[in-house]
């Protein structure tokens, strides 16, 4: 039903993300690989990845994975600290982290990544340095570190309101990133994207692929699809979405980006990577020079030493990516 939306039917990438793809039995998984390779062409060399909880990835599962062309995971470690995945209310324990990494290793799965959560409340120095350590040792060829935030209307936003927990130390979770940074560069690990670290060029080419702009299609409730110029954004309501689909339908919101919405997501983006801006790009895509127009800003960050330009190429400084949604959202441009 959605095939066309893709500007070609050659596939590159594949990503199962979550909720909990890892709970997929091989009739449902199987089903899903079938009908995608029905449907598309999918590239011999194609980065196929799994999201999983280290308590799913059993050694069966694992097999499994394999058996199905699942050739990348992306592991929701979190922490190999049991006091910090006691906090965030993990399912799995510190054992289990180390375990499922090990057991993907031993049957033979060679691009492993793993999420890792920093500025935990009940996290001192030590323990994010522990688990820096941890995820080193194991030869770990991707890790992403996402900083905890608390929304809101989340379990975590309604423990803050009642005073259960303390809110996020700004100083201690810029600590915690710098950190990282300098951790991670020590192991061979580059910075390509603010929240991303990879060894040997292990880059992820699917979450790369957002950066760079290149054409996706979401499939199922709440997925988001982008082809250049338009976005969907499907029903969020399981529901719904399993009704409109029997009636042969799709329940999607549709966006139209205009030029100046398509430069400032390529900003937004862009920045974020250690590729950084091209204005020239930008110039020779839409006729708009950012340099112009945002002088004042982009002197100013220079200037503070969060923004370097070299061969018209806007890249943020490690002090910059700190404040990267601030910097991307000064520069946008308004038509």
């Amino acid at each position: 039903m959605q095939k066309n939306y893709l500007p070609t039917s050659q596939l590159q990438t594949i990503y199962f993300g979550g909720g909990t793809p890892s709970l997929l039995n091989e009739d449902e998984l199987g089903y899903l690989m079938d009908t995608i390779q029905k449907t598309f062409s999918v590239d011999q060399q194609a980065e196929i990845t799994l999201e999983a909880n280290p308590d799913d990835l059993t050694v069966d599962q694992l097999r499994l994975f394999k058996t199905l062309g699942i050739n990348r995971l992306s592991i929701g470690t979190q922490s190999f600290q049991d006091v910090s995945l006691s906090y965030l209310n993990r399912a799995h324990n510190a054992s289990q982290a180390q375990q499922s990494i090990l057991n993907a290793q031993n049957l033979g799965f060679d691009n492993i990544s793993i999420d890792l959560i920093y500025a935990i409340p009940v996290a001192n120095h030590e323990i994010w340095q522990q688990d820096l350590e941890q995820a080193t040792d194991l030869q770990i060829q991707h890790i992403s570190a996402y900083c905890l935030t608390i929304e809101t209307q989340t379990v975590f936003g309604r423990m803050l309101q009642r005073n259960q927990i303390s809110p996020i130390n700004d100083d201690f979770a810029s600590e915690q990133f710098n950190t990282l940074i300098d951790h991670l560069s020590q192991h061979g690990f580059e910075q390509y994207e603010i929240s991303n670290f990879a060894k040997n060029q292990v880059y992820s080419k699917h979450n790369s692929n957002y950066w760079i702009k290149n054409p996706y299609l979401g499939i199922g409730p709440s997925a988001h699809s982008y082809n250049g110029t338009t976005r969907q954004f499907n029903v969020a309501s399981n529901g719904k979405y399993l009704q409109s689909i029997q009636q042969n339908t799709i329940p999607f919101s549709l966006e139209t980006l205009s030029k100046a919405d398509q430069v400032n997501e390529y900003l937004m983006t862009s920045l974020r990577t250690m590729w950084g801006c091209d204005l020239n790009k930008v110039f020779n895509s839409f006729g708009i020079n950012v340099l112009n127009q945002n002088k004042k800003y982009i002197d100013e960050y220079i200037d503070k030493k969060l923004l370097k330009l070299d061969n018209n190429i806007l890249k943020l400084t490690n002090s910059g990516k700190l404040f990267a949604d601030k910097i991307a959202s000064d520069l946008f441009i308004v038509e």
